[in-house]
């Protein structure tokens, strides 16, 4: 029997300076390494201080904590997805891009699908809307 897949999802994640960091590794690959997300494709995008973009693989960046990451490359992104990612990048980032499939997600999905459910909105609640609602001190009176 066929495994279901899971939602897939890209992000883009922008640092600053011209080199990714390789202290996003280790949490990238404790989701990895068991199986919570697989890794479908990745690519690197660079935009310089003069706003020229340029493009590369993870594996040519030269940062060796990379190379023990384990993933696909079903080559998901195309040109134009590039493209207009790097189009809101700031001059002076590097951006790592990642495709990954939520395997966690992946029975709940089937089940879903099979209901003949379709994903019909999807969005991301942002940290800065999070982070005070989940530190907001509990209403005088309330009971816990």
């Amino acid at each position: 029997m066929e495994q279901p897949v899971g939602p897939v999802e890209w992000v883009a994640l922008t640092f600053p300076g011209s080199s990714l960091d390789a202290r996003v590794v280790p949490p990238l690959k404790e989701l990895v390494d068991p199986g919570t997300v697989r890794l479908l494709d990745a690519a690197v995008l660079h935009k310089d201080a003069d706003g020229v973009m340029t493009e590369s693989e993870l594996e040519t960046e030269g940062v060796q904590a990379f190379d023990d990451l384990d993933g696909d490359v079903l080559e998901l992104l195309s040109d134009d997805d590039l493209i207009a990612i790097a189009a809101s990048l700031a001059p002076g980032t590097t951006t790592l891009v990642l495709v990954w499939e939520n395997r966690w997600a992946a029975a709940f999905a089937d089940s879903v699908r099979r209901a003949g459910g379709v994903l019909s909105a999807y969005d991301r609640v942002p940290t800065e809307r999070v982070d005070p609602a989940l530190h907001r001190a509990p209403l005088a009176g309330a009971s816990a």
